[in-house]
């Protein structure tokens, strides 16, 4: 049941490697992982269930690749992942980073990867810590 929930919110590469690592010396640490991204995404928002809120908004998920970041408020309003909602700052711009619709889809197929260490936090102290 993890993989498939997990599978939409990975780059298949990403993937392998956790699934290769929970058989290793630190399978318990990464079946704990596992456990945690799922109770995360099956808990997210929708898209439109934060409207409003501006940079109390909470995020959720954090993808990376080189210099761009993409921060995730909200999952498709199907629950998948080809519309989802969220913060971008592509190739290290961040005064013209911007909010908009994100295809999580489109990031996986680009072998961006999910930050497995990030911690949900509010928007508004992303931007602050961008501001620093």
């Amino acid at each position: 049941m993890l993989v498939p929930t997990l599978r939409p919110f990975l780059s298949s590469a990403q993937l392998l490697s956790l699934l290769s690592s929970a058989d290793g010396e630190e399978g318990r640490f990464f079946h704990q992982k596992f456990n945690a991204l799922v109770n995360l995404i099956d808990s997210m928002p929708v898209t439109y269930e934060q409207d409003g809120k501006g940079d109390d908004a909470m995020v959720y998920l954090h993808y990376f690749s080189a210099r761009c970041d993409w921060y995730i408020t909200e999952k498709d309003i199907d629950g998948g992942v080809e519309q989802a909602f969220g913060f971008a700052i592509i190739n290290g711009d961040r005064q013209n980073a911007e909010l908009g619709y994100i295809s999580i889809a489109e990031l996986v197929r680009h072998n961006v990867e999910l930050d497995l260490h990030f911690t949900p936090c509010k928007l508004g102290d992303i931007k602050t810590r961008l501001a620093a």
